[in-house]
C-alpha cells in the first residue's frame, strides 16, 4: 500500500504553491514530509515556468515542529526502514545521520527561485527553523513561533544557530533559543524575522500578491542572480567577493534579453515581459549557496 503524500504542489500564473499538508497533526514533521518536501522544492526549481514558490501549512498550524509520535533517531534506535531509506538518500555529515530539520532548511537556502512563507499558527522547533532561509515572511497576526529546543532537552536543530542570528541579531537569538518561549507577531516584526503581519484572513492572499507582485514586474534571472548573492555574500570575507560576480552580472547580462527588455518597458511606460527563465537561463558565474563539506557521504 503506497503512503498519501503529506505535501501538496501545485502551479498557478507561474507561482508554485507548497502546503505542508497534515492539518490533523499540526503539520508535524516526519521523514515522509520532510523528504516530500524536498521534492516538491527540486520540482518547483526545475521547472522553467515558475518564478516564485510559496510554502504555507494546511489548516490552523503552519507546522508544531517534530511528530513526537515518529520519535527522534538516534544510535542506540533500531533504524526504522523509512529511516535508512532517508539516510541512503540525504547522506551522513561528520560521521553521522544529517539532522532531517536541516536537510528542509539547507535545500530551502540553496533555492535559485524566491520563497515566500506564509506563516499560520504555529510555527515551532523544525517548523520555526524551516522559515529562516526563506525571503520574505508574511506573518499571520495570531501566529506564534517558538524555538522550543531546550524545553524538550534538544540543542538547537535545523541549522538554526547559524540562520536565526544573522536574521534577528545575537542578543534576541540568544534570548528566544534559551527560553525557548513563544514569541508573537508584533516581536516577530519589530525583530525583522517577519517582512509583514496582516489579518490572519489575509494572510495567504497577501503571500501570494507579493509573489504575483515580483512574477509581473521582475526578470527571474536577475531575482535568482540577487537572492543567490544577498545570501552567499552574508559570510563573505570581503566585499571584493561581492564585486567580483556583480562585474560579471554588469558586464554580461546586457547582452541578454531581459536587460534590453527591462529598459524598453521602462521607456514605454509598460509592465515587462521578461523572455528568460531560470534554471535554463541561470548563468554559469551565479553562485551557488551554500556549498556542502567536503565530509557529505552518501551510501
Amino acid at each position: 500500500m503506497s503512503r498519501s503524500s503529506v505535501v501538496a504542489y501545485g502551479v498557478d500564473r507561474r507561482v508554485a504553491m507548497i502546503t505542508l499538508d497534515r492539518p490533523g497533526r499540526g503539520n508535524a514533521m516526519t521523514l515522509q514530509l520532510c523528504g516530500e518536501l524536498v521534492d516538491a522544492i527540486d520540482r518547483a526549481e526545475a521547472d522553467d515556468d515558475v518564478a516564485v514558490v510559496v510554502l504555507t501549512g494546511a489548516g490552523r498550524n503552519f507546522c508544531v515542529g517534530a511528530d513526537l509520535d515518529e520519535g527522534f533517531h538516534h544510535g542506540g534506535r533500531e533504524p526504522q526502514p523509512g529511516y535508512a531509506a532517508f539516510v541512503d538518500r540525504f547522506g551522513s555529515v561528520g560521521g553521522v545521520p544529517r539532522d532531517a530539520g536541516g536537510v528542509v532548511t539547507l535545500r530551502v537556502a540553496a533555492m535559485l527561485k524566491p520563497l515566500i512563507v506564509a506563516v499560520n499558527g504555529a510555527a515551532v522547533g523544525g517548523g520555526a527553523s524551516m522559515v529562516l532561509p526563506a525571503d520574505i515572511r508574511v506573518v499571520g497576526e495570531s501566529s506564534r513561533v517558538g524555538f522550543v529546543f531546550p524545553r524538550r532537552g534538544m540543542l538547537t536543530e535545523s541549522a538554526s544557530s547559524w540562520f536565526l542570528p544573522r536574521l534577528v541579531g545575537m542578543g534576541r537569538a540568544t534570548e528566544w533559543v534559551l527560553t525557548g518561549r513563544l514569541i508573537g507577531a508584533p516581536e516577530l516584526m519589530a525583530s525583522g524575522l517577519a517582512s509583514r503581519v496582516v489579518p490572519d484572513e489575509k494572510l495567504l492572499e497577501a503571500a501570494c500578491d507579493i509573489a504575483r507582485d515580483i512574477v509581473a514586474n521582475t526578470s527571474t534571472v536577475a531575482v535568482s542572480l540577487s537572492r543567490q548573492l544577498l545570501w552567499s555574500m552574508l559570510g563573505a570575507a570581503s566585499p571584493w567577493d561581492a564585486h567580483a560576480v556583480e562585474s560579471q552580472g554588469v558586464y554580461q547580462l546586457p547582452a541578454m534579453a531581459d536587460v534590453g527588455e527591462g529598459v524598453r518597458a521602462f521607456l514605454e511606460k509598460r509592465v515587462p515581459d521578461f523572455p528568460l527563465r531560470v534554471p535554463k537561463d541561470y548563468p554559469d558565474y551565479g553562485p551557488r549557496w551554500p556549498v556542502p563539506p567536503g565530509d557529505i557521504s552518501t551510501r
